[in-house]
């Protein structure tokens, strides 16, 4: 039988309005980072850095850009690969980066977010150099780490002076270049110190450096050994630690090794593979094998952990910084949402519940801030003795808490932005991956508190200065009163035990020591819903564990404001 064909439809396409998007924020771009944050901007002008502030402004405006941030986004998606050798055959050890990354690092370095308070001492200009480190470093943390090791090269670098004429100049330039060459006009700096069977304990150290002649301080030696952790190995040059032989004296000694000789031959310097890190993924890590690889001696011999330290204490404010810098993108990203979706006929912002964990946020933000600009203030050149002291001490407590208090508070402002929080199309998994490497790197949790009782040991100075400081907030609230009256009896106590108990104490004295200063400087320098808030919250009777439970009659309102 025969069908009949059907009639042509009359029907219409009716497309659904499923996918009309609605109740999700804008995005966040074209934000000047630097002026949209007032605790930042205070800080500079009460720390003497005023006369930076418009170099900020233009920082602050770069980062925020939408091609700075998708730079951002590629750097850490499109990550290093390492190529060990040409395609001749010939060993090249070097590692391709995203030209994303080498953007970033360019403009970071133009704008003086790692030498510029060397090359322009004056009050105030490790403050204005450390808020640019903490801008560049809100967006994109990894290229912070080869930043920050040349900042901190120069100190270790000057204590031989020699070395310091041809490689300071170098260090301090504006311009970069991501060429493995002899003949730059900048460079950029690494450190390695860690080997597998040592770890923090770096005097188990198994490279060995042999001197070409007599040896001695500025002389070559040739160094052989296994470094387990080298980050940005195609920096210019690294500071590395061996035990020297020969004459010119022995025991572990700091070297100076340059990627590129003198006359342009290739040093020795391989690199086994790159370490595949739970964050951090736009900065290369790397193992590295040193075999007759030529480097001069930096200081005395035997005094490499002294001659390194000096670099090792400039990196670790910059961990502080870089948790600061964290939080605040954690807090930025977590309001901006807030503020544009709604739910439950309400704005998120104005839910109750979210309010208190947006306002305890903020909090941590603005303490780690305002307590990371007090430290970079103390680094300056016009330090008095005093000064000095206090920042021996206060940069250890600062690092070993506020680094500690990143991944948590990474994590809750995540959980803030929902399910768009946990995907990588928005920047919170990475910052909430990125957070742990700061309390890990220039020493994890313990070794920061064992520091804090070697320096209490060492340089007891310290101790009064940083009891001098926290305590010029005293008077103003019984209960930080109460805390620093503790805080004395713990520090006493403390000092007349046995180093196996000294230790089991470390942990909780340092947590003590860092929620005094953070609550101080609050008092001091942050308006009073603030300070009360925080106090309360961290200090008082009824504290609680998460974030978000914050006593009756905090000003909410007064803090969220200013974030």
């Amino acid at each position: 039988m025969t069908q009949t064909p059907a009639s042509p439809t009359t029907a219409h396409p009716r497309p659904h309005l499923t996918h009309t998007v609605l109740n999700q924020s804008v995005p966040r771009v074209d934000v000047n980072e630097y002026e949209a944050n007032q605790v930042l901007r205070e800080a500079i002008t009460r720390h003497d850095g005023g006369w930076g502030d418009a170099e900020l402004v233009e920082i602050g405006a770069l980062v925020g850009t939408e091609q700075f941030q998708h730079d951002a986004k590629l750097a850490n998606t499109i990550t290093p690969q390492f190529h060990p050798f040409d395609r001749w055959g010939n060993r090249i050890d070097e590692v391709e980066y995203h030209p994303s990354y080498h953007r970033i690092i360019s403009a970071s370095i133009a704008h003086g977010a790692h030498t510029r308070c060397w090359a322009d001492p004056q009050p105030g200009s490790h403050v204005v150099r450390a808020a640019a480190f903490y801008l560049f470093g809100q967006i994109e943390p990894g290229h912070a780490c080869p930043v920050s090791m040349t900042h901190a090269v120069i100190p270790s670098l000057e204590l031989q002076p020699d070395v310091a004429a041809q490689w300071v100049p170098k260090a301090l330039s504006r311009s970069y270049s991501s060429e493995l060459s002899a003949d730059k006009s900048s460079a950029i700096f690494g450190m390695s110190m860690t080997e597998k069977q040592g770890g923090s304990d770096v005097r188990a150290n198994t490279t060995v450096a042999v001197p070409v002649g007599s040896g001695g301080p500025g002389a070559e030696y040739l160094l052989t050994g296994h470094k387990w952790f080298c980050s940005a190995p195609m920096s210019d040059a690294f500071l590395v630690l061996a035990q020297a032989q020969g004459q010119g004296g022995e025991g572990l000694s700091c070297f100076l090794l340059p990627r590129v000789l003198p006359d342009g031959t290739r040093n020795s310097f391989r690199i086994q593979q790159l370490k595949d890190k739970l964050g951090n993924k736009s900065n290369a890590s790397s193992e590295i094998e040193l075999d007759g690889t030529v480097a001069v001696m930096i200081g005395e011999p035997g005094r490499g952990v002294r001659t390194i330290i000096e670099m090792v204490a400039q990196t670790r404010l910059d961990c502080v910084l870089g948790s600061a810098a964290g939080m605040r993108q954690s807090v930025a990203e977590a309001l901006w949402h807030a503020r544009h979706r709604a739910a439950f006929g309400a704005t998120l912002v104005d839910q109750p519940a979210m309010t208190a964990v947006l306002a305890d946020l903020a909090l941590e933000s603005e303490a780690a801030t305002v307590t990371a600009m007090r430290l970079a203030r103390a680094h300056d050149e016009d330090a008095s003795d005093s000064e000095k002291a206090f920042r021996r001490l206060a940069t250890a407590v600062a690092k070993y808490w506020i680094c500690k208090r990143g991944p948590h508070h990474a994590y809750e402002s995540l959980e803030c932005l929902g399910g768009n929080g946990y995907t990588e199309d928005f920047p919170l998994s990475m910052r909430y991956r990125e957070q742990p490497v700061m309390a890990v790197w220039e020493g994890s949790g313990n070794v920061i508190a064992l520091d804090v009782l070697r320096a209490m040991t060492r340089e007891p100075d310290s101790v009064g200065a940083f009891d001098a400081e926290v305590n010029l907030a005293r008077g103003t609230d019984p209960t930080l009163d109460a805390h620093l009256d503790q805080l004395r009896r713990d520090l006493g106590e403390l000092a007349g035990l046995d180093a196996a108990s000294a230790q089991r104490r470390a942990r909780r004295v340092v947590e003590s020591m860092a929620l005094a200063l953070e609550a101080s400087l609050l008092v001091r320098f942050s308006p009073a819903a603030v300070a009360d808030a925080f106090i309360a919250a961290r200090l008082g009777a009824d504290r609680a564990f998460e974030y978000g439970a914050l006593p009756t009659g905090t000003d909410l309102g007064a803090i969220l404001t200013r974030h």
